[in-house]
């Protein structure tokens, strides 16, 4: 049974980083994606990176123009881990953010497509403000 563990969420100063972490375990296959959503108050989920397995690829979110060159995906295979690496935060980063397990390809993420999600995590609160 996959499962999914998030952490690092928290309270940041705009101009700063966090780190996001994602701890995946349990699959069955090898071919898969994991990725990040998020969901600000009052707003759609939206999916913001996904780091396929097959080559460690990452694909942005079809509405995350506004975090490119900002936000960064990788992974330890190794440790199962995907980190979310978020510079520069800006009060509209602020939202609940979801580790999730997409298709192989990222497709949920990449088209902000919920169905090809096969699983999500319990989200984890990131809040820019002073």
């Amino acid at each position: 049974q996959v499962q999914l563990v998030e952490s690092g969420g928290g309270l940041v100063q705009p101009g700063g980083s966090l780190r996001l972490s994602c701890a995946a375990s349990g699959f069955t296959s090898d071919y898969y994606g994991i990725g990040w959503f998020r969901q600000a108050p009052g707003k759609e989920r939206e999916g913001v990176l996904c780091i396929s397995s097959s080559d460690g690829s990452a694909h942005y979110g079809a509405y995350a123009d506004s975090v490119k060159g900002r936000f960064t995906i990788s992974r330890d295979a190794a440790k199962n881990m995907v980190y979310l690496e978020m510079n520069s935060l800006k009060p509209e980063d602020t939202a609940v953010y979801y580790c999730v397990v997409d298709s192989g390809p990222c497709t949920g993420t990449r088209e902000n497509e919920y169905r090809y999600i096969e699983l999500w995590g319990q989200g984890t609160l990131v809040t820019v403000s002073t």
